[in-house]
C-alpha cells in the first residue's frame, strides 16, 4: 500500500476518540514497542507480532502530482513475514551481523497517533508518525528517518501478549518521507 494510497484508503471505520480505552492501549503499545526497538530487545519485539504479520516499506519515488502513485510498483525496502523477521533477529546474534557491530544507538519518536475501529471488534487500524534517530560508531554522521505508519493491531486471543490491552501487530506499512534514504543500511526496524 503506498503512502498516497494509504491516504485515500485509510479510515476503514469510525475514528476512535483519544479518550477511548482502545486508543490509549494502542498508543501504549506503540510507546512500549519503541522502547523495545530502542533497546534492541528484538526477541521480545517478535513476541508482539502475529503469526501472519506483514511488515512492508515500499520504495518511494518522486512523480508528478497527477501520476497517481508515489511508490515504485512491486518494489519494497522490506516486505517481510514472521519467518523473515525472525531470521533477521537471529542474525543479530551471530558474527555475521557486521552491519550492527558495533550496534546502532537508536531513538524512535512516535507521534500523531490516530486509531480507527474496523468491522472486526478485536482489530484497530492505527496511524502514526515516526522519527528514527540512528547513530553508529564514532566517526559516521548520525541519520534520521521520518515516516508515516499504518498498523493493524489485533487482540491476542490467548491474552498472552505482554503489551497494553494484549494487542499484537498484525500488519505494518511504513511510508518513508524521502525517496532517497540517507543511511548506510536498513538493519533496523521502524
Amino acid at each position: 500500500m503506498t503512502a498516497r494510497l494509504m491516504a485515500s484508503t485509510r479510515r476503514p471505520g469510525t475514528a476512535v476518540a483519544f479518550s477511548d480505552e482502545r486508543h490509549l492501549q494502542a498508543h501504549q503499545f506503540l510507546v512500549d514497542e519503541a522502547y523495545l526497538l530502542d533497546g534492541q530487545d528484538y526477541p521480545t519485539w517478535l513476541s508482539l507480532l502475529t503469526e501472519d504479520i506483514r511488515y512492508l516499506m515500499p520504495v518511494r519515488v518522486t512523480t508528478a502530482r497527477g501520476a497517481g502513485f508515489d511508490t515504485a510498483p512491486g518494489m519494497a525496502h522490506f516486505d517481510e513475514d514472521k519467518y523473515s523477521l525472525g531470521r533477521r533477529v537471529a542474525r543479530f546474534a551471530t558474527e555475521h551481523a557486521w552491519t550492527e557491530d558495533p550496534p546502532s544507538r537508536l531513538r524512535h519518536y512516535v507521534t500523531n497517533v490516530r486509531c480507527f475501529a474496523t468491522q472486526e471488534p478485536d482489530e484497530l487500524v492505527v496511524e502514526s508518525a515516526v522519527l528514527l534517530f540512528r547513530s553508529r560508531g564514532d566517526v559516521r554522521e548520525s541519520a534520521l528517518v521520518s515516516a508515516g505508519r499504518e498498523d493493524l493491531l489485533r487482540r491476542d486471543p490467548t491474552g498472552a501478549a505482554e503489551s497494553a490491552g494484549h494487542w499484537m501487530l498484525a500488519r505494518r506499512t511504513v511510508a518513508v518521507d524521502e525517496s532517497v534514504l540517507r543511511m548506510q543500511n536498513l538493519a533496523i526496524f521502524l
